[in-house]
């Protein structure tokens, strides 16, 4: 470098940024107060909106005035909360659980075999991709007259169509959660050798969460309807009849207080599986993992 440009250098002036009055900006940080705390909990807010509709109901039952037809929040909680005190509530329940958790454990125990070997071998994808474009969009409760000339009246029938309501639901979205797995994270797996039931247990299933979890939902919202529709036909054959047959009964009475107060039983248990069991899955895996906000 020639001195003159180093001369040119060295005359080069400084820059000094004052530093910027802040002031106007606010308050960088400070503890919520407690109304903000509240507001900004999800669980207070969901509650307040169950209660709002609580008051919609009942607002709309009294001003429709015909409780045969549609009966108040108040009556259906009082009606609800007899059957649950007598037990009657609580045995229905415990009967349909029984059959869900049967039925249930049966799908996915059948969807891990199924994506497994799908994602093992070509001729394991070809072979899931065919069963779920067969069988996916043919309703559960449309196999219910095969169920019964198979199974007869009886918890088989139930497990039948439950396994065909979650099985295709939750393979598919295993299946597609495993093809979105980065490639990156396949040849880590393979470098370290992982192949088989090792690499999809170690590798897949926690890259593709989210999907499966996803899937399992699906699959429990199929499986619980389905099963409150079939024990609606036949739901009493099992000694005591299920949530399904309890509606049925009480529709036979005329009894739509009791009617509501099932549907109040199954509304009641869809949300705390999803908000309590399922809410908890994601909040130790996908979240925690930052895959999920």
């Amino acid at each position: 470098m020639s001195p003159a440009a180093s001369a040119a250098l060295a005359s080069r002036p400084e820059f000094e940024i004052e530093p910027i009055d802040a002031s106007g900006i606010g308050e960088v940080s400070r503890p919520l107060s407690l109304a903000e705390r509240i507001v900004n909990n999800d669980g207070v807010r969901k509650l307040a909106i169950l209660v709002g509709l609580a008051v919609i109901w009942e607002l709309y039952a009294r001003w429709v005035g015909n409780a045969l037809l549609f009966p108040s929040f108040s009556d259906t909680l009082a009606t609800f909360l007899g059957d649950l005190a007598s037990g009657t509530l609580v045995d229905r329940v415990s009967t349909s659980l029984h059959s869900l958790v049967l039925g249930y454990g049966t799908g996915l125990a059948l969807a891990a075999v199924l994506t497994t070997v799908a994602v093992s071998t070509r001729f394991g994808t070809d072979f899931l991709n065919t069963l779920t474009a067969m069988f996916n969009p043919l309703p559960a409760i449309a196999l219910l007259p095969l169920a019964l000339i198979w199974f007869g009246l009886g918890i088989g029938s139930l497990i039948f169509v439950i396994v065909h309501s979650v099985l295709w639901a939750v393979s598919l979205n295993t299946l597609t959660g495993f093809r979105a797995v980065p490639e990156v994270l396949r040849m880590s797996g393979r470098n370290y050798g992982l192949s088989g039931l090792r690499y999809v247990i170690y590798i897949l299933i926690p890259a593709g969460f989210p999907a499966i979890l996803a899937g399992l939902k699906i699959g429990w919202a199929f499986a619980w309807r389905t099963l409150i529709a079939a024990e609606l036909v036949f739901g009493v054959s099992s000694r005591s009849g299920g949530l399904g047959w309890y509606i049925f009964e009480a529709r036979s009475e005329l009894d739509t207080a009791r009617v509501f107060s099932g549907l109040l039983a199954v509304i009641l248990i869809g949300l705390f599986v999803e908000s309590v069991i399922f809410r908890a899955i994601e909040q130790r895996t996908v979240q925690r993992w930052g895959m999920q906000r």
